[in-house]
């Protein structure tokens, strides 16, 4: 495994992902690699590797041509979900595992070669952190394996028609209907993220904030 100059672009600083890709620092450094955070990519200086993780900045032509090797983190078994917020939908659909690829950055968005893919399973009852946490692990084993093979991996084209999911969640997905049961609304409430866009609901002319976290007792 030869020394590789690797970036990061992840552009929301308050991102949950955030520790976790700084932990990932560590470990690339501590293997030889130059490794470096990004929060906006007029900072990249270019080199060997740029990983895209959690990124809603676009990186064109004239930008991944800096870069060896431009790689990005989606979660969906692509062809299927592409688009914003992937794994989040699905679990909102009612699915409980999901597909982690990594892939080169291509246009149109979500079409290129897929380096390697991990399998995320839930249970059905993680809250958003434990769900964040089983995510973030899986795309840290996938940026070590590519790093680790860096010069050997064979990129696989994607396979099949692909889906699109309609477009990024925002805070306003979020809201929960007062005339519809918890159990009806639990995915909504358990996917809802505490900080950027807590769940909510609106009784009375105005409007409530709603956290949710497990019980110590069972």
């Amino acid at each position: 495994m030869r020394p590789l100059r690797i970036s990061i672009l992840s552009t929301d600083v308050q991102h949950p992902v955030i520790p976790y890709l700084q932990r990932w620092l560590v470990w690339a450094k501590d293997r030889g690699h130059e490794a470096t955070l990004h929060h906006d990519k007029a900072n990249l200086p270019g080199g060997d590797l740029l990983f895209l993780v959690s990124c809603t900045q676009i990186i064109g032509p004239s930008e991944r041509q800096n870069f060896g090797k431009v790689l990005v983190l989606h979660a969906s078994d692509l062809p299927h979900g592409r688009g914003w917020s992937p794994h989040i939908w699905s679990i909102l659909e009612g699915e409980n595992s999901f597909t982690v690829c990594l892939l080169e950055a291509a246009e149109p968005l979500d079409s290129g070669n897929i380096w390697l893919t991990a399998r995320v399973r839930l249970g059905g009852v993680e809250l958003i952190d434990e769900i964040n946490q089983q995510l973030f692990e899986a795309e840290l084993n996938l940026m070590s394996g590519a790093v680790e093979d860096f010069d050997t991996i064979t990129p696989q084209p994607q396979s099949g028609s692909p889906s699109h999911y309609r477009r990024k969640r925002t805070p306003a997905d979020s809201e929960l209907d007062v005339n519809r049961s918890l159990a009806e609304q639990f995915d909504l409430l358990r996917v809802a993220d505490p900080v950027r866009h807590p769940a909510f609901f609106r009784f009375r002319g105005r409007r409530y904030l709603l956290k949710i976290e497990k019980a110590d007792d069972e």
